[in-house]
């Protein structure tokens, strides 16, 4: 049996340090769960990722056990949104943060999987808050962040005003990050990062 790896699959799970590129996001399907306030001290937000990848490994057993199609899980992914973009850049003011977390899974997982793994695979109290979704994202300006979570901001502000606008865009939507190192395994300074930003014509 073949095991699909998505990152591989789908060109916007590439980007490169340094530069600034303009991605086509395919229209994807996710488990999402949503919170608010800083990552680091949350409780909720620990809970809400354990919960998503609950989910998300009982879901690729029952893809490969029962559909016979074995897939890699995917890295954990954000929203990422404030009232007051400067949250994210200048202040960093995490306490403002909302998020809604994302694992991405291959489109041949329905909601009925999802139901089944909900209810026969552990906690069913905190699995209850995950649901499945699509997200469309089309246009993107995105590039790759090495290093801490915390020495984003001089990135976003790049990101935000001057990579978008000299590209004759304006941003729209919410800010995207896709994890692609383990924290838990990852020294800050080698963590890598997708950071990326929907996008309009100016």
């Amino acid at each position: 049996m073949d095991k699909i790896d998505l990152k591989k699959e789908i060109p916007s799970y590439r980007a490169r340090r340094g530069r600034f590129d303009v991605v086509e996001v395919p229209r994807l399907r996710y488990l999402m769960i949503d919170g608010h306030g800083d990552p680091n001290t949350s409780a909720g937000y620990g809970d809400a990722v354990s919960a998503l990848f609950g989910l998300a490994y009982g879901l690729k057993f029952l893809s490969k056990r029962e559909l016979d199609r074995d897939y890699v899980v995917m890295p954990l992914e954000g929203l990422w949104w404030a009232d007051d973009l400067t949250a994210f850049t200048s202040a960093r003011d995490k306490s403002l943060w909302s998020w809604t977390l994302l694992n991405l899974v291959p489109d041949w997982i329905a909601d009925e999987h999802l139901e089944r793994v909900r209810t026969t695979g552990g906690d069913a109290s905190a699995f209850s808050s995950v649901r499945l979704d699509t997200l469309a994202e089309g246009r993107c300006v995105q590039t790759l962040h090495v290093g801490s979570y915390d020495d984003e901001a001089p990135v976003l502000d790049e990101l935000h005003t001057r990579a978008i606008p000299d590209s004759g865009l304006r941003m729209r939507g919410l800010h995207h990050e896709v994890y692609l190192s383990d924290r838990r395994r990852t020294a800050p300074e080698k963590l890598r990062t997708i950071l990326r930003q929907p996008v309009a014509d100016a």
